[in-house]
C-alpha cells in the first residue's frame, strides 16, 4: 500500500508555498553571490563560498519539491465511508483512549498533530479495515490493538 506520492489538498498547498519561498531565497542568494563576486578574489571569499553552498542546497530542495508536486496524487475524504484509506480521518480506540487520526501521505506525517502516514505501522495496519473492526499493530514497543470506531 506504500505510496509516497499521496498528499492531501492542504499538503499540496504547503508544498507549493514552500516552493515559492525557496524561489525567493534563491533570488536573494543570487544577489549575495553577485555582491561577493564584486569584492574580487573568490578563492578566499567566505561569503561567496557560503552563498554558493546555500544556492546548491536550495536548488536541490527546489528540484525535490517540484518532483513531489509533479507526481502528487491528491487524496481526500470523498470515499471514506467504507474502509480506511489515505485521506480518511479515523476515530480509533487504543487501550481505552479514543483519538482521531488523519491518514496522510508520508510527506505530511505529523503524529503529534494526529496525522499519520499510510506507510507507518499504524496507518498500514488500519488501511483496508472497516468501522467496528479491531486491528493488531506491531509498533516498536510491541503489539497493540486499535478498534476502529468511525471513518470520517
Amino acid at each position: 500500500m506504500a505510496d509516497s506520492n499521496v498528499v492531501t489538498e492542504e499538503g499540496l498547498e504547503k508544498l507549493k508555498t514552500t516552493l515559492a519561498d525557496i524561489k525567493v531565497k534563491l533570488k536573494e542568494v543570487a544577489v549575495r553571490i553577485k555582491e561577493a563576486k564584486d569584492l574580487g578574489d573568490l578563492s578566499e571569499n567566505a561569503e561567496y563560498h557560503e552563498a554558493k553552498n546555500e544556492q546548491a542546497f536550495l536548488y536541490g530542495k527546489e528540484l525535490q519539491i517540484e518532483q513531489k508536486i509533479r507526481n502528487a496524487r491528491v487524496i481526500g475524504g470523498k470515499n471514506c465511508s467504507d474502509v480506511v484509506e489515505a485521506g480518511c480521518t479515523v476515530e480509533v480506540e487504543n487501550e481505552g483512549e479514543k483519538m482521531k487520526l488523519q491518514i496522510v501521505g508520508s510527506t505530511e506525517s505529523d503524529p503529534g498533530a494526529g496525522k499519520i502516514s499510510i506507510d507507518s505501522p499504524i496507518g498500514s495496519a488500519l488501511a483496508g479495515h472497516k468501522a467496528g473492526e479491531t486491528v493488531s499493530v506491531i509498533i516498536p514497543a510491541g503489539e497493540t490493538k486499535y478498534k476502529i470506531l468511525n471513518i470520517v
